[in-house]
């Protein structure tokens, strides 16, 4: 198995790059009171606003649903309005989502349908206040409401019944989170899986959501599969990964703490009592440190990429055990 293929390598070089570009640098002067600009909600009829890939040729696919992550901080409109949001509508922040959206589909799409929306994801400065009051309050006033118009477009116009993966990190893992608490019982019955990707599944979301259950092993089906890496338990950021209830070791597809070897240089344990994995041989240190909050000991960064071949291999196992039981 390959820790970083061409696809990894690119995207990280593109996100380091993304990351040190003085143009993308944090609004430090932003003003609690100051008028800020919403974007305009994406119509998802719209085929710019999204990216699909139909690989399915021969119907025992299934098809992906997946939501990316934050790649824009807070920035001013011509009129010198500070926005928290991502606008969909301008093309550089969809080329921004599109760099992560077309280096996952490289493993997610293979065999798959594969749809990804553009959406008004709130910005790296919002997650950097860390307060999960205002998070959830930009997320769920604006972000939320495109995920949520998108799936319903996805369901309701592209799936055709079809069996499907929702998949998401970060901020996409949140919305994987999200919309399995509003997902009705015959749609979830074709959920293949849902793979939360480099964030938190919390006590509160499974005591309200009893359905979502965490995956025990590398073949069930209708669960979630959540992770996040660290160097050190003592480094886990809890804006995304504490306090939660689940995780399981993408490797070995345990839920205990066997250790398993990834690329034959990275022990990779899980810790049980922290809900989060332990990277032992991986250097995070060409990771680009974002605002001091993520990849900071953590290895927020990685969560899609370093596991990518246990991911793609995963992908078709869980599809070939749904199609077996139905």
């Amino acid at each position: 198995m390959k820790i970083l293929r061409q696809l990894s390598i690119s995207f990280l070089c593109a996100l380091a790059i993304f990351y040190a570009s003085g143009c993308n640098e944090s609004l430090a002067d932003v003003r609690a009171d100051e008028q800020v600009y919403v974007p305009i909600k994406p119509d998802y009829s719209d085929a710019l606003m999204w990216t699909v890939l139909k690989n399915d040729v021969d119907g025992t696919g299934a098809d992906v649903f997946y939501i990316p992550s934050t790649w824009e901080y807070d920035w001013r409109t011509e009129n010198n309005l500070v926005s928290h949001h991502a606008d969909p509508s301008l093309a550089a922040h969809r080329d921004h989502m599109s760099i992560e959206i077309d280096n996952v589909a490289e493993y997610m799409a293979e065999g798959n349908n594969f749809y990804s929306p553009y959406y008004r994801h709130i910005t790296l400065d919002s997650w950097a206040t860390l307060n999960e009051d205002t998070i959830n309050r930009r997320y769920h006033d604006v972000a939320f409401v495109d995920v949520k118009n998108a799936f319903t477009h996805f369901i309701e116009k592209e799936n055709h019944n079809r069996p499907f993966i929702l998949a998401g990190f970060s901020q996409g893992g949140k919305s994987v989170v999200e919309l399995l608490k509003i997902m009705d019982d015959a749609t979830r019955q074709r959920m293949i899986a849902a793979y939360v990707l480099g964030y938190k599944v919390t006590p509160d979301d499974v005591a309200a959501h009893p359905y979502i259950k965490a995956a025990q092993n590398a073949i069930d089906t209708g669960v979630v599969i959540c992770y996040n890496s660290v160097s050190d338990v003592k480094y886990m950021k809890p804006v995304v990964s504490a306090p939660n209830v689940m995780c399981i070791n993408p490797v070995n597809w345990r839920t205990d703490a066997t250790p398993a070897i990834l690329n034959d240089t990275i022990t990779v344990t899980l810790d049980p009592q922290a809900k989060v994995l332990v990277l032992d041989g991986f250097d995070g240190s060409y990771l680009p440190n974002i605002l001091d909050i993520l990849n900071v000991g953590d290895y927020h960064g990685i969560e899609p990429w370093v596991y990518s071949e246990c991911l793609r291999q995963n992908f078709h196992q869980r599809i070939d055990a749904y199609r077996q039981r139905q």
